[in-house]
């Protein structure tokens, strides 16, 4: 059984439909990134798992049983940090922590021994007795992930965790990630998607409301638009022309290198076969000195910018 299941769900906001029949199921161990543009849903969807929407039509489960018949129970259950990670700034991070325990019911030797496992799971314990308010931003993040997991959570819903960090906090806040999700369910929504590629083992994309992609990223990375794109550098006559005649070419794109009297010649081409032995032979007929011949790999980036630019009319 899985650990989190939304059943068509769905939620309005007057005439937006800010998430559209959604269905997806999580498993215990896993560490989703949860992806799409501005608006798309994100943040909605993430606010049902937390009950801080209701849905509008469908159901949301946690091991099998009804949010909104176990409300309280499931809670105790779900961590969350949300996207603009609400601190009381004047509190020292030990008095936070313990207003959070106080939150949670934590008590005795198991309230203690939370906190200690949270500060040392987070790295805070240089600032446990700082401020909130005088802490980086970087710093910042780790308490609110220090609160998430405090409870020891079953599942642990982090929204766009790494939200305004320089390129060095972001890091520290990926490995972070990476170690928690040893030991929790993770549902991870970012804008940054080197982090997904780095930290989670599937990914789910929502556009326009509805689930545009599932499955793992490698998978889905290579399944998408079933093309690839090829690089050839070489000297001699007619390259473009020669290589867009080849089968499963779809279209070359090229451009000269003036000062060292070289041809550059970008493809795409139909990833079901591998143009490049072709394109091998080809220079060997043709006389051709071959100085380039690579195949791009495919980015996260033109995954998501593929399966986000399409329209409901197309």
């Amino acid at each position: 059984m899985s650990l989190l299941t939304l059943e068509n769900v769905s939620k309005r906001f007057g005439p937006v439909t800010a998430v559209d029949d959604v269905s997806f199921s999580v498993d215990r161990g896993q560490v989703v990134g949860f992806l799409g543009p501005n608006g798309a849903g994100k943040s909605t969807t993430m606010r049902i798992i937390n009950q801080f929407f209701e849905p509008d039509a469908g159901t949301v489960r946690l091991d099998g049983e009804r949010l909104d018949e176990v409300s309280r129970e499931a809670k105790r259950r779900i961590g969350y940090l949300p996207e603009n990670n609400p601190l009381y700034g004047d509190m020292p991070v030990a008095e936070y922590l313990d207003f959070i325990a106080d939150l949670r019911e934590l008590a005795g030797s198991e309230r203690a021994g939370a906190i200690d496992d949270a500060v040392a799971a987070t790295g805070i314990a240089e600032v446990f007795y700082r401020p909130i308010g005088e802490l980086s931003k970087g710093y910042r993040q780790r308490v609110g992930l220090a609160q998430a997991i405090l409870h020891k959570p079953d599942l642990l819903v982090l929204d766009e965790p790494t939200e305004g960090l320089d390129p060095n906090q972001r890091l520290e806040i990926r490995k972070l990630i990476e170690n928690l999700g040893k030991d929790h369910t993770v549902v991870l929504s970012t804008h940054v998607l080197p982090e997904v590629q780095h930290t989670c083992s599937r990914l789910l994309v929502i556009h326009q409301g509805k689930i545009a992609a599932d499955g793992p990223v490698d998978e889905l990375m290579a399944q998408a638009s079933g093309a690839v794109q090829v690089t050839v550098e070489a000297t001699g006559a007619g390259i473009a022309e020669e290589i867009g005649r080849l089968d499963g070419v779809r279209r070359v794109n090229e451009s000269h290198k003036e000062a060292v009297g070289r041809v550059s010649v970008t493809l795409t081409a139909d990833s079901s076969r591998d143009v490049r032995p072709q394109i091998f032979e080809l220079a060997g007929a043709k006389g051709w000195t071959l100085f380039e011949l690579h195949q791009e790999t495919r980015s996260l980036e033109d995954l998501f910018q593929e399966l986000t630019t399409t329209t409901e009319s197309e």
